[in-house]
């Protein structure tokens, strides 16, 4: 499994896109999280408009193995949510990187988040 070189991550195992032009991030899970968590059966993701805190909690995921919490990797305001997810949650587990995102952000601080190589190293620890 390879982590994308162009993302930032968080050491609760999500991953965050540079802004956009208009400052809006991505939001996901790691392939590491996902194949830890198993098959994801259901997301709760953070509402359009809410304001999320790097850090803190902001919804949850529930594989058939348990529930897990889902921490923001930046403080901002959720402008989108992936309803392809809330639809059909295995996608975390087939795309992570790509159609399993999980929410878009209007970044207004981050919190300390490793680079690709950095990420891989924690988790190989």
């Amino acid at each position: 499994m390879s982590n994308p070189q162009n993302l930032q991550y968080s050491k609760e195992h999500e991953w965050l896109t540079e802004a956009d032009a208009d400052g809006v991030s991505t939001v996901g899970i790691t392939e590491h999280a996902a194949g830890a968590l198993g098959d994801i059966v259901y997301v709760d993701l953070p509402s359009v408009g809410d304001t999320v805190t790097a850090g803190e909690t902001c919804g949850e995921l529930e594989s058939t193995k348990s529930v897990s919490d889902l921490y923001s990797p930046a403080t901002g305001e959720v402008v989108a949510v992936n309803q392809d997810v809330i639809d059909e949650p295995a996608l975390v587990n087939s795309a992570a990187f790509a159609g399993g995102w999980l929410f878009k952000l209007k970044v207004t601080d981050t919190d300390d988040l490793l680079s690709a190589d950095e990420y891989t190293a924690f988790t190989a620890g």
